[in-house]
């Protein structure tokens, strides 16, 4: 028998996560049957989406029950299998959650190739939040040579990789990102243009001077007061994929203040294209996504930068401190 180790949904919360919305268990798992594999997780992915997932509301997917496995996406390697298309030590990925083994018949795991150098970019730059990135500013923002793309959460999985791609694409980066470290960080190691701290004071001041000549994409990941300091900046026929509204997951107090009237006014009168999407959407475009910024990567066009933490037992904390901005690039656990 195999013991797997892994943290449940024990409260939902009200309000911020708190540690104890989350408790670790251990469990035996049953023997494998045919067509069933039994993985080892080496990697578990955080990401903002999970916290959506702990609250019990109508979403695009179903809550995660209390006293459930907590949802994400783990990398692992087959231990062993009766599974004719798995062979034991292939690397695999896929949505098992937050446990350290599992059993699973191969919906929706994916094999991993040695384009995943480190493994880890499988849930990261090559992994859904890359994906995000690719397919929503490729397939909506559609940016052009010379246009502003601007994105929010500069320097996460996602964010990092929408401003690179909008610099191969010829047009004009900025970013924002909370704090003068992952500032500089996306100027002089990822090619952004121009990059603003929304901590600052003057902070929509600053963002109306990077971008002299408006805003033609804006890549909405944060939502809130960013937000609203991007909506006057937009130029016609604007582009705003929406995937994220981090500022609004966990339990953020309302700024008290109606603004959707003025921004409704902005998307009508400048005809702005304003699109969410699920990454799921653009499943699809993943061979093409693999192919290509794997080869960015290895021409050194785009760059990344994990945040790893060690154990399984610390992600319910690194998970909160990532929901608070505290990661510096994909937050990924290393799992005992």
């Amino acid at each position: 028998m195999v013991t797997s180790r892994r943290i449940v949904l024990a409260a939902r919360p009200e309000g911020a996560v708190q540690l104890s919305n989350f408790r670790t268990e251990e469990v035996e798992l049953p023997p494998i049957q045919d067509g069933q594999f039994l993985v080892g997780g080496n990697y578990l992915s955080l990401d903002p989406y999970m916290r959506g997932r702990m609250d019990d509301r109508k979403s695009y997917a179903a809550p995660v029950p209390v006293g459930g496995v907590m949802e994400g996406e783990i990398i692992g390697t087959v231990l062993e299998s009766r599974h004719p298309g798995y062979s034991v030590g292939e690397k695999v990925a896929g949505r098992l959650g937050w446990q350290s083994h599992a059993v699973t018949d191969g919906t929706g795991m994916v094999k991993l190739d040695d384009r995943f150098k480190p493994l880890s970019t499988a849930v990261g730059v090559l992994g859904m939040p890359g994906l995000t990135a690719y397919s929503g500013l490729l397939t909506l923002g559609k940016p052009k040579p010379g246009e502003t793309v601007v994105v929010a959460a500069a320097t996460g999985p996602v964010g990092s990789l929408v401003g690179q791609i909008a610099k191969i694409y010829g047009a004009r980066a900025v970013g924002i990102a909370g704090g003068p470290e992952k500032c500089a960080y996306a100027l002089e190691e990822l090619g952004f243009d121009a990059m603003i701290d929304h901590r600052s004071p003057t902070f929509a001041q600053e963002l109306a001077a990077a971008c002299p000549n408006g805003i033609d994409v804006y890549f909405e990941l944060v939502g809130g007061a960013i937000l609203q300091a991007v909506l006057p900046l937009l130029n016609n026929f604007a582009r705003v994929p929406v995937c994220g509204l981090i500022a609004q997951y966990d339990g953020a107090p309302s700024e008290g203040v109606d603004n959707l009237p003025a921004a409704m006014r902005i998307v009508l009168s400048r005809s702005v294209m304003m699109r969410g999407f699920i990454v799921g959407e653009y499943w699809d475009q993943r061979p093409k996504f693999l192919d290509e910024v794997s080869q960015w990567i290895a021409e050194g066009k785009v760059k990344f930068r994990e945040d790893i933490v060690q154990g399984l037992d610390n992600a319910p904390e690194a998970f909160m401190g990532m929901l608070k901005g505290k990661n510096f690039g994909k937050m990924v656990v290393a799992i005992d």
